[in-house]
């Protein structure tokens, strides 16, 4: 027998939810779609085997990263060196892949959890199969569900329980609304109303600012990728940045460079550096990404500075195949795209002492770090500001940079930390302790954006406990489901 139209129908529901959860995203931000894809994945999900259950989950997952991350077509077939029938066959893999976590999250799902109690373990599930994605393989924790609600009424949960938490928010949401629509069990407009409601009376405001600002100019030079790590590269980045320095010299007290601002070793750099910082006002703080070289021949990504800094820091958590190669003995030299310039990076060490500029001390967290609530948190508990540079020309003209964006502002939400964030051609923005973007340079323009920034104190209860809460959280709900799936059995 075939599969039936009921069936059908929830695989078909399945790539709808996907796509509206890109859109709950930026920069679409439509949030309130999120409980609605819940919903959509809910529904019938208890009628089906734990093979189908799979299937439904796999393409969500397939709807929702092949939308979400189209980006990545970008980094492989723009900047890869790669043909299009390969970039094609590349994205279209690493989409499945990833759409795997949510066929393994659906098929656990359905094989131990049955109907009783389903709109608390569906949701637990679902934020356990997050934090699985986070951290398995190096972790991949974009298009997080609860991402897209830095400007949505659950906003002021996140100094409290961060990203997981969100996410384990939206999830009950619609699994209640569910409830309530399709089986009219009306006692669920309790919980929907609280989890909408109670924000209203949390604290806005966990961490207290500095009495006065600190003005920071960020730079961005708007490079091309293709031309940036050749000799015209290196030298139009000198000049360009050693410009755009100039013009700003007067008006920061920290002016900061995006992510390997100048396509060089720092030993090559040093000078270039020695020589802007010569001729900017005594006080000053000049911030710059930068590929170090160590003398075991050890490559690393890392933030430097001169005039008024201490410090330095080395990215710790590197990007797969973009900085490193798993599995480099049997990959290197098999396409272009898995010989990129600047792939064979070490990761910096887990504790480093955070880097100070014009007295400020700075928690660093270059590029693709910024996306995990984790290590961030870590930096912000040390630091007074969180600094992210970034070389988002990867991304081309496409969501991505968006994406980035919104996740940087609810890493300053979750840790009550402004975020500034200089890269190489946009976003380069800087925010505000709850999220909000205070200034922002337009993208694909070589420009500065010089704007203010409070060095914060305190901490939010997300930047003290971290994400373990909720992950408890989603954990003990799937305990009485558990209990329950287990006694029917006996």
């Amino acid at each position: 027998m075939g599969p039936t139209p009921v069936f059908m129908l929830q695989l078909l529901l399945a790539l709808v939810a996907g796509g509206f959860t890109t859109l709950t995203a930026s920069p679409f931000e439509l949030w309130w779609l999120g409980p609605v894809a819940i919903a959509l994945l809910y529904v019938g999900l208890h009628t089906l085997t734990p093979a189908q259950a799979a299937l439904k989950g796999w393409l969500y997952g397939l709807a929702l990263f092949a939308s979400g991350t189209s980006w990545v077509y970008v980094s492989i077939h723009d900047y890869g060196y790669t043909g299009v029938p390969l970039a094609v066959f590349l994205t279209g893999l690493f989409v499945a892949v990833l759409a795997l976590f949510y066929a393994g999250t659906f098929w656990l799902y359905r094989r131990f959890f049955g109907a009783r109690l389903a709109l608390l373990t569906f949701a637990g599930a679902w934020v356990l199969g997050e934090v699985l994605r986070t951290y398995l393989f190096t972790g991949f924790p974009w298009l997080l569900l609860g991402s897209g609600y830095v400007d949505s009424p659950l906003a002021s949960w996140a100094p409290i329980g961060g990203v997981y938490l969100l996410s384990l928010l939206v999830v009950l949401s619609g699994t209640l609304a569910a409830e309530l629509l399709m089986r009219r069990q009306w006692w669920a407009v309790a919980p929907l109303a609280a989890i909408w409601l109670v924000p209203l009376a949390l604290p806005q405001q966990w961490t207290t600012p500095a009495e006065t600002p600190t003005r920071v100019a960020l730079l961005q030079g708007n490079l091309p990728q293709l031309l940036k790590w050749t000799p015209d590269g290196q030298r139009i980045a000198a000049n360009t940045y050693s410009r755009l320095t100039a013009e700003v010299a007067d008006e920061a007290d920290i002016i900061i460079w995006p992510e390997t601002a100048l396509p060089m070793m720092e030993a090559q750099a040093r000078p270039v550096l020695e020589r802007v910082q010569a001729n900017l006002p005594p006080g000053v703080a000049l911030v710059t990404g930068i590929v170090q070289l160590d003398d075991a021949n050890r490559y690393y990504n890392g933030v430097i500075g001169v005039g008024n800094v201490e410090g330095s820091y080395q990215k710790e958590h590197l990007v797969p195949f973009g900085e490193y190669l798993p599995l480099e003995s049997v990959l290197r030299g098999a396409i272009d795209f898995f010989d990129l310039p600047m792939s064979s990076f070490t990761k910096g060490a887990s504790e480093q002492t955070p880097m100070q500029a014009s007295g400020i001390s700075l928690g660093n967290a270059i590029c693709y770090e910024i996306i995990y609530p984790q290590l961030v948190a870590r930096r912000a508990e040390q630091s007074d500001v969180l600094l992210t540079v970034s070389n988002d020309t990867w991304f081309g003209a496409s969501i991505g940079p968006h994406q980035h964006l919104q996740m940087a502002r609810l890493r300053a939400l979750e840790n009550g930390r402004y975020v500034i964030r200089a890269t190489s051609n946009g976003i380069t923005a800087i925010i505000d302790d709850q999220g909000r973007i205070t200034a922002q340079a337009p993208q694909f323009e070589t420009t500065s954006l010089v704007g203010e920034f409070y060095a914060m104190q305190g901490s939010t209860p997300f930047t003290r406990t971290g994400s373990w809460p909720a992950w408890l959280l989603a954990g003990l709900m799937l305990l009485p489901g558990l209990y329950l799936t287990r006694c029917r059995g006996k």
